[in-house]
């Protein structure tokens, strides 16, 4: 399935005027407050009713204003999990899940014990919604939407109000229904950690406009787009395989410039992952360095070089991904670094936090 949405909204002071693709996976609205993300997915969501404007999911047109064609909300087969799960607080969890039941508009739609599986909720379904965590509540919310059976999933910032501890807990969860569900996933945030690590798809918003859309790992290891999404928060996504526990605590990875040793990852043998670099926490140089405490040392080759008064931005090729390394311009010119030279990347083992550790959709970066 594929979602596409093209619309043409004016607010007092804003014009929203976006189109954009959103195929199968986990397609991530990005952009700072204020950037139109909201108003996207209210108006996929049918909450929002553009001036202008066609949107089409799984063959079923949601809206269409040359043909004025705008499908109520409860019509568009839709799951809505906001920045607040809004459970009901007099109803139990389990009949806060089963009341997305009423609402399912399909047949085969997911079952009751599979959702509770893949959510980790048995334990939770006699309790009351006050008697739950932030992060249960959000499952709570994520399965009571999964069990309405859309066609769609969206999400608006679903852990904004979060810490990172419960954050973390969350994070697994999405990626699971990202890579085991068929529900093509709708989802708005501003925290590009958040977005590097689940997404497939990427569309970057600022002030009402697209900058650009595209794969999650060609936009992020883009040096051109990094002072978009923040300096100082770039980074590129690195695809690894775990290939062994190492008794010192260390989990050993293969990836397509050498091994590479992070604290350990609870993950067996064989497991694909996706490792988010952050660029200021990738070093440079010309020749392999010796006598390192630095454990990461991953050969590869100098694809593109931008310089902007901020210092530095190089991208290099690891095999097929790409890391993005922040230096500065002293450092830049003392390398005498030119495209296609060959070129080594330190990477402490300590740089990549577990948030920034996660699984691989098969087929994808």
């Amino acid at each position: 399935m594929t979602l596409s949405v093209a619309l043409t909204h004016q607010f007092p002071g804003f014009t929203l005027d976006v189109a954009f693709e959103a195929p199968p996976g986990l397609t991530a609205l990005f952009g700072k407050s204020g950037s139109g993300k909201t108003s996207v997915i209210n108006a996929v969501a049918g909450i929002l009713h553009p001036h202008q404007g066609r949107i089409t999911a799984e063959g079923t047109t949601l809206l269409d204003t040359a043909q004025s064609i705008d499908l109520p909300t409860h019509r568009r087969h839709l799951g809505y999990v906001f920045q607040d799960a809004r459970l009901f607080p007099h109803l139990s969890v389990r009949q806060n899940l089963t009341y997305g039941r009423w609402f399912a508009p399909r047949t085969n739609g997911p079952a009751f014990d599979d959702i509770i599986t893949l959510l980790g909720l048995d334990a939770l379904l006699n309790r009351r919604p006050g008697a739950l965590s932030g992060g249960e509540k959000s499952r709570v919310a994520i399965g009571r939407a999964l069990l309405s059976n859309p066609a769609l999933l969206l999400m608006d910032e679903p852990f904004a109000a979060l810490d990172e501890a419960r954050k973390a807990e969350l994070l697994p969860y999405i990626e699971t229904l990202r890579d085991h569900t068929k529900i093509p996933i709708l989802y708005v945030s501003h925290a590009l950690a958040e977005v590097a690590r689940l997404a497939t798809t990427i569309v970057v918003l600022d002030h009402g406009k697209i900058l650009r859309a595209g794969p999650a790992a060609d936009l992020l290891a883009d040096p051109d787009l990094a002072p978009s999404l923040g300096l100082r928060d770039a980074g590129a996504i690195l695809t690894a395989t775990v290939t062994a526990q190492d008794p010192d605590g260390l989990t050993q990875l293969h990836t397509h410039g050498g091994p590479l040793w992070l604290p350990k990852i609870t993950a067996a043998p064989g497991t694909a992952l996706r490792i988010r670099i952050a660029a200021q926490d990738v070093i440079l140089s010309r020749s392999r360095p010796e006598g390192l405490s630095a454990l990461n040392i991953l050969h590869g080759t100098v694809s593109e070089i931008r310089l902007s008064p901020d210092g530095a931005l190089i991208q290099i090729a690891i095999g097929p991904d790409h890391l993005l390394a922040r230096i500065t311009h002293r450092s830049a010119t003392a390398l005498g670094l030119t495209p296609g030279q060959a070129i080594f990347a330190i990477v402490k083992s300590v740089a990549a936090a577990q948030t920034d550790i996660g699984t691989r959709q098969e087929g994808a970066a």
